[in-house]
């Protein structure tokens, strides 16, 4: 089953997963390596990730599969080129690096439950919308 979310929505792993033709397990490996991908977590250990993270996510990817970066040497082209740079500014929002030097140099920290809580809701909303449309037409037979 297929949901179609805003471009701006929330993603779960398996969705990431799916969009990038990877396994689960190779992005919470590249998370360990690469601070720069730092998914918004639940309570319950949960990720979601903000559009801005895909970005960096399908970054990383390109540099390790098709430029042919190890690891370390994508990590060393980040750190020198910098994401901007890397992706170009109108492919990621402004805030989202503001965003990650708060949280890198733990000067504010955010209420994440919120943010979490509401991309939760949204999704859940979704899948009860979906459900309702199901019911109506299995009721038809």
């Amino acid at each position: 089953m297929i949901i179609n979310k805003s471009k701006s929505a929330f993603k779960t792993i398996a969705e990431v997963a799916d969009e990038l033709g990877v396994a689960t397990h190779v992005l919470r490996f590249w998370e360990t390596k690469f601070n720069q991908i730092k998914p918004m977590k639940t309570s319950g250990g949960r990720r979601y990730y903000r559009p801005d993270d895909v970005e960096v996510i399908k970054l990383i990817k390109s540099l390790l599969y098709n430029n042919r970066y190890t690891i370390e040497g994508a990590q060393q082209l980040i750190k020198a080129k910098g994401l901007k740079n890397l992706l170009g500014e109108e492919e990621i929002q402004k805030d989202f690096f503001e965003e990650s030097i708060v949280r890198e140099n733990n000067a504010i920290k955010e209420d994440q439950t919120s943010v979490v809580s509401s991309a939760v809701l949204s999704g859940v909303a979704e899948a009860i919308d979906e459900l309702k449309v199901l019911r109506a037409k299995l009721s038809n037979f």
